[in-house]
């Protein structure tokens, strides 16, 4: 798998709900995004809702060989926009079927599981064995191929390992967050893919040397760079840059060749910026939580 996927919430309308503007535009990024090379694109349920799932069926069916669509069940949205745990089996088990049917797929290839474990304040009152069950009922069922976590704590993910194989996890983890930095060390050790989400967080350290001295030496954008530690942060990652910008996509696509451009010297420096022994499960503060939105918006 090409270690540079696709986040595909962006594709949605304002604040990931509703259609986009403009529906074509959207389905000529995800064509290009092949063109490009990626083999693997993030989705969701909850993203429009079932617009983005949409989208991807319409722009990608039949699905090119090799191409992996991950797809996240057990989250929702409120009749406000507000984003809410759906893990109940019985919802779990409709999300899947409508996934299927949005991407005119006969099973899906990798099926995260949704929970708030890296998420302050989002509980839920559903045992992670009875979510998590009905998604192993459906990978016996031929429905689902692997199964995921999103949003693990390490004793979820650990919880989870003991009922079924995880293919991949996908927590927030980037140059400003390292909240993820437990979960993506048992990902090592037990061969689980790391997807970190929200992985361009440039915004805040745009004039910090750490980002700017590679950036300028190479001629790359501090995204890039960005995007280039965490494929150098562990071999375990994958990461999904989302944006409706063909250039930005071009450019997220080439974060690869970066990584292998970055010092082992510059490296240590970005890693540097977090003391990551502190940081795991920590909430970012909001100027944090400002530069990653900021990002976010930047690449849109």
């Amino acid at each position: 798998m090409n270690r540079v996927g696709y986040g595909a919430m962006q594709l949605a309308g304002p604040n990931v709900w509703g259609p986009p503007d403009d529906p074509e535009a959207a389905r000529r990024v995800l064509r290009l995004a092949v063109e490009c090379g990626v083999t693997f694109f993030d989705t969701a349920n909850a993203y429009g809702p079932r617009t983005v799932n949409r989208l991807i069926g319409e722009a990608l069916r039949p699905f090119p060989e090799g191409v992996i669509v991950g797809n996240k069940v057990g989250a929702g949205r409120g009749e406000d926009g507000s984003w809410i745990i759906t893990d109940r089996p019985d919802t779990v088990r409709r999300q899947v079927h409508e996934a299927l049917e949005d991407m005119g797929a006969e099973a899906s290839e990798l099926t995260y599981l949704r929970l708030g474990g890296d998420t302050p304040g989002a509980t839920s009152d559903v045992p992670l064995e009875e979510s998590l069950g009905a998604l192993v009922d459906l990978r016996e069922q031929g429905l689902v191929r692997r199964i995921g976590l999103s949003g693990a704590s390490p004793q979820m993910l650990a919880r989870a390992r003991r009922m079924t194989p995880i293919a991949a996890v996908q927590n927030r983890f980037n140059l400003l967050d390292r909240s993820g930095v437990q979960v993506l060390a048992d990902c090592e050790e037990h061969g689980v893919m790391f997807v970190p989400y929200f992985p361009l967080a440039s915004g805040r350290l745009t004039g910090d040397e750490a980002l700017t001295g590679p950036s300028g030496r190479l001629g790359r954008t501090p995204a890039q760079i960005a995007l280039a530690w965490l494929l150098r942060r562990s071999p375990a990652v994958v990461v999904i840059p989302g944006t409706s910008n063909p250039g930005h996509l071009r450019a997220n696509v080439a974060a690869a060749e970066v990584a292998g451009e970055l010092t082992d010297a510059e490296v240590a420096r970005l890693t540097g910026l977090v003391d990551e022994s502190a940081a795991v499960l920590d909430r970012p503060d909001q100027s944090t939580l400002d530069a990653l939105a900021a990002a976010a918006r930047e690449h849109r």
